[in-house]
């Protein structure tokens, strides 16, 4: 991999895209490289993703104009399926995504940030989808998980203005889900850079994400991701089969007779089921 970093901690890994001198923009290696990398985590060890950007400027500052720029109409669509094909196995991946972001999420780092999980930030975090200023759509999911995760309005006001906005109001509208600040002593000397303070924030999250019942937490991806998408009576029954499925598992079994069981002295081992 050329262009991307990947680093097993445990139970939860950290993916990071990581192309600094393009400030992490995604072109066609990228995209090919992140699929593949996606393709080989290992389910049976690995919990829980960071997905993060190399260096301290961006997380992803775009898909490469540069590359974008000679495209025919067929190469375009093309251009745009690859990346939403990407994004796709990211947003449905059976693993919980934390996107760590600090400083540019534009355009289709904006869009991946949308495909993952949970989104947490840095106070230097600047979201934005400028691709009407270029003279195109958003086109890696941009004008569809925008308008699910912050309402049409603010969703369209976003795009047809080209209007970037900071972590304070990315947060405000629930484009992310929490802002780090830097951490400074009592002389107001940095301790820790922001950047640094979300990152171990979103490896602290993974940790604990990859402590509870892993069957179960990826149960409760599929069914919050696909009842979605479907009206409130087709969504209870996708919860209860996935609710039913989590019986008669190691983990439940498990799970349940630690809960009930009077000696509170007892450890509590780590699920077993992966």
């Amino acid at each position: 991999m050329e262009y991307i970093l990947y680093e097993q901690k445990g139970a939860y890994a950290v993916i990071t895209i990581n192309r600094e001198k393009a400030l992490n923009a995604l072109n066609s290696q990228v995209l090919e490289e992140l699929d593949a990398t996606l393709e080989a985590v290992d389910l049976s060890t690995v919990r829980a993703l960071v997905l993060t950007g190399a260096g301290a400027k961006s997380f992803v500052a775009g898909a490469d104009i540069g590359e974008m720029s000679t495209l025919t109409k067929a190469e375009g669509e093309a251009f745009g399926k690859k990346g939403n094909d990407v994004f796709r196995k990211l947003e449905t991946f059976p693993l919980p995504v934390i996107a760590a972001i600090n400083g540019f999420a534009l355009g289709g780092g904006c869009e991946i940030a949308m495909s993952c999980d949970i989104r947490i930030c840095s106070d230097n975090a600047v979201f934005g989808q400028p691709e009407v200023g270029l003279g195109i759509t958003p086109g890696f999911g941009g004008t569809q998980r925008l308008a699910r995760l912050v309402g049409a309005g603010y969703a369209k006001q976003m795009i047809y203005t080209a209007r970037n906005i900071k972590a304070a109001e990315a947060l405000r509208i629930g484009l992310v889900n929490e802002v780090y600040s830097a951490e400074v002593d009592a002389e107001g000397n940095v301790v820790k850079s922001a950047q640094e303070v979300m990152l171990a924030a979103a490896e602290k999250m993974a940790a604990g994400i990859a402590k509870n019942a892993p069957i179960a937490v990826r149960n409760c991806k599929k069914a919050i991701n696909e009842g979605l998408d479907v009206d409130m009576d087709a969504a209870i029954v996708i919860e209860e089969k996935l609710f039913g499925d989590c019986f008669e598992t190691q983990d439940q079994q498990y799970g349940m007779a630690f809960f009930l069981d009077k000696n509170k002295d007892k450890v509590k081992e780590p699920f077993k089921n992966a």
